[in-house]
């Protein structure tokens, strides 16, 4: 079974708002019809102290005390009887680099007037990002729970109670104080922007262009922030060395160039162009391009059609399309093109998609039959054309500037429906690329399971068979072909840098060597980490003769000198257990993946599906996906189990080894990827173990049944405050852990720390009130 980011979209929306795939910001704006009340957080005296907790060293003090009506010494005190350590600052830069952190922790406790409050924000800067943050509303679930207001009040003596009862727990659980941050967040921001004390000049490849997301980019609107940088000189230094010669940026195209019939949509646009042209002059020194990604035009709400009607395409929800087949959009398409490459000629080149994502051109989710115009030509006229459109404006731009190669065109196959390749590939300028998922329609048989795999998988090997079918059509017509792979790490988990499944990337650019791929691109806004992984693709393609073990001993000697042979060796053994992840893209959608030990545990179940790559809740048959749920559990505790014994077989190998100081921590820090890794799945596989035994439990009829069950429970209770304590220390001394450039940080270490109080509250309040109504 075969379900694309696209449909998994889709369904979310159907599945939350009750509409047809409406757009998120028709959601935001009052529409929705599902009112749900916030989770449960009964580990917390109150939601004003569950607030307190999760914006500890995130938001400033003064910040917290406005919102909730307090006086900071107030907060300050209230903060030390929960344990809380002194505030420390909170730089403009983390502010900028942590609001998708911020928002995700306070979904389910604060309304949306505080959330703005908290943020410093406008309404209208909320509804971009939820919409443009790559589908954020969507991770969060297409619905914000109601929530009341939370105010600063002074604990009442039922309030002093539990306070008490927390504060023992911190005591007992943390007799050292609460983990803390080392190494603080976006350390490695900092690290990555210094320039290289190892430089390593990647030879020549076979693969051009290779391009990725850079591994700290904002995604939204970066291009108003310059202060912000997505790409200092030393992470520019470090992707070119990685093997990268291209990176690539999200953008709106009513924000970088002048939208003709409402020119307030396109305000400080010239800023946006004149940052876009200096980002690119600085990148092109160290070797790396800038790709623009194209989902263009954006649907627009109904209004604006009341002034432009005859623009109106296709209508979805309160939206319609910029339909594509009239002569003015066309002329808008091509100007805003021209636009962009006549003010920056050195841009890398642009990759559209067009029958996915974002509401786009009347054929972009399929429904364009309801549209007077393109309903006579049909989808493959109307996306073939508009690549056209795209490419002749790209070309206009440029007719004024002597250039050997200027911004190339890069038409992603992605959403495509079957037979619409066979019509439009050949319809395509010759000049453009083709760009296929590589692992597309692989079949797997994972526990017994048998799937087919989407994308974002570095546990399935391409390519698949429905990329060789479209880059074999590519050749025919005369254009390029571009692999779109995931080279550093995937959805299967984007909480590490990368994953050190080596030999999987290994195999995958060798077979992508062998049915001759022009290029490469490597990964979505996951996987742009200047990794080992990046650095064996590149020696793939240095070479037509290099095997996957001499470019994977190549890497590992060059990173971790005389420990690279039990290293490479290690890689082997992480890529076998890697093969056994239980692939779905429902899984790698829903399931606590990333979160891991951080997802709270409930006593009754919380009514909420998981939502994509956010909040998983305890929505365990949306995890599962088509596996039952016993071999999801076992396939995670497969993949756990590679990672701790060929873990344990390198740390014994290594730790007698003569490492210099940087040698030994980087050899550290991959074995602390690598045990992310096995944390992470044992914990998801815990949590589901959980769900079904508290389900079981709520069902159980006898004495015994009920015993056995809670036995369970407390053993996978204790186990969960195991994984989130050893998870705190590994993230306090490595800021990447549980970053992701389009999330920022899934967690920090004070949830953990609260799944630990979590657990606790389970094991002294609930559990014994389940024992005692058994006994009675």
């Amino acid at each position: 079974m075969r379900v694309s980011r696209k449909d998994f979209l889709r369904s979310a929306t159907l599945a939350t708002a009750g509409l047809l795939a409406v757009p998120p910001s028709i959601t935001l704006a009052g529409t929705h019809s599902i009112k749900k009340s916030a989770v449960a957080l009964p580990h917390f005296p109150d939601k004003l102290h569950a607030f307190l907790w999760r914006n500890w060293g995130l938001v400033s003090t003064e910040r917290l005390a406005a919102v909730t009506g307090a006086k900071p010494d107030a907060i300050l005190k209230l903060a030390a009887t929960l344990g809380l350590p002194a505030p420390k600052p909170v730089t403009s830069d983390q502010e900028q680099r942590s609001y998708l952190t911020v928002i995700r922790r306070n979904w389910h406790l604060l309304p949306r007037e505080q959330m703005l409050e908290l943020l410093g924000w406008t309404d209208e800067k909320l509804t971009f990002t939820l919409q443009e943050d790559d589908f954020f509303y969507i991770k969060l679930g297409s619905v914000k729970p109601e929530c009341e207001p939370i105010r600063f009040r002074a604990s009442s003596e039922s309030l002093k109670k539990q306070e008490k009862w927390f504060s023992d727990v911190i005591h007992e659980e943390f007799r050292d104080g609460l983990p803390q941050h080392g190494q603080p967040l976006f350390q490695f921001v900092k690290d990555l922007s210094k320039t290289p004390e190892r430089s390593v000049k990647q030879t020549s490849s076979g693969f051009s262009p290779r391009f990725g997301y850079a591994y700290f980019a904002l995604f939204g609107d970066p291009l108003l922030q310059p202060e912000v940088d997505p790409y200092p000189e030393g992470y520019l230094a470090q992707m070119a060395a990685s093997g990268m010669d291209g990176t690539w940026m999200h953008i709106v195209l009513s924000k970088l160039t002048p939208f003709p019939w409402e020119p307030a949509l396109s305000d400080r646009w010239e800023q946006r162009l004149e940052n876009l042209g200096k980002l690119v002059a600085k990148s092109k020194k160290h070797g790396i391009g800038i790709y623009l990604y194209l989902n263009e035009p954006r649907f627009m709400p109904l209004a604006f059609f009341e002034k432009h009607p005859e623009l109106k395409g296709v209508q979805i929800g309160e939206q319609a399309a910029l339909c594509t087949s009239h002569p003015d959009v066309q002329k808008y398409l091509v100007d805003s093109m021209a636009m962009i490459t006549s003010r920056v000629p050195d841009l890398a080149g642009f990759f559209s998609i067009t029958a996915s994502e974002n509401h786009t051109n009347c054929w972009s989710h399929g429904k364009g039959a309801e549209c007077p115009r393109c309903s006579k030509r049909g989808p493959s006229e109307v996306i073939s054309e508009l690549n056209q459109l795209y490419l002749k404006g790209i070309n206009q731009g440029l007719s004024g500037h002597k250039q050997q190669k200027g911004p190339g065109l890069i038409v992603w196959d992605w959403g495509w429906r079957d037979g619409w390749a066979e019509d439009i590939i050949p319809a395509l300028p010759k000049t453009a690329s083709l760009m296929s998922v590589s692992e597309w329609d692989l079949e797997i048989n994972r526990g017994g399971v048998k799937n087919k795999v989407g994308e974002y998988s570095i546990s399935s090997v391409g390519p698949g068979p429905r990329a060789l079918r479209h880059w074999e059509i590519a050749r025919k017509n005369g254009l390029k072909t571009i692999a779109k792979i995931q080279a550093g790490c995937t959805w299967e988990i984007a909480a590490v840098p990368y994953i050190p499944a080596m030999e999987n990337v290994t195999r995958h650019a060798e077979n992508l060597r062998n049915v001759q791929v022009d290029g490469l691109m490597l990964g979505w806004t996951l996987g742009g980490y200047p990794s080992p992984n990046l650095e064996i693709v590149a020696e793939m393609g240095s070479s037509k003769t290099i095997t996957g073990l001499e470019a994977m001993q190549k890497v590992a000697k060059r990173r971790y000198g005389a420990a690279g042979a039990a290293v490479t060796k290690a890689w082997q053994h992480f890529s076998k257990a890697f093969s056994e992840f239980p692939y779905h893209v429902g899984v790698v959608y829903s399931a606590p993946l990333q979160a891991g030990p951080s997802n709270l545990l409930w006593s009754k179940p919380t009514g909420y599906h998981a939502s994509m790559v956010g909040l998983a809740y305890d929505d365990v048959n949306s995890w599962r996906a088509n596996y039952p749920v016993d071999i999801f559990i076992s396939q995670m505790q497969k993949v756990a189990g590679g990672f701790h014994d060929a873990l344990a077989r390198l740390r014994s190998e290594t730790s007698g080894l003569k490492l210099s100081s940087p040698v030994r921590k980087a050899l550290d820090d991959e074995c602390g990827v690598a045990e992310t890794v096995e944390v992470h799945y044992s914990s998801v596989a815990n949590q589901a173990r959980f769900v079904v035994a508290r389900d079981k439990l709520a069902a159980a009829k006898d004495r015994k049944q009920a015993a056995d069950l809670v036995t369970e429970i407390e053993k996978i209770l204790r186990a969960e405050i195991v994984l989130a304590k050893r998870m705190a220390m590994l993230q306090g001394g490595d800021s990447r852990l549980g970053f992701e450039a389009s999330n920022h940080y899934f967690y920090v270490c004070n949830d953990l720390a609260e799944k630990v109080i979590n657990c606790r509250d389970l094991l002294d309040h609930w559990l014994p009130e389940v024992k005692k109504s058994f006994a009675g």
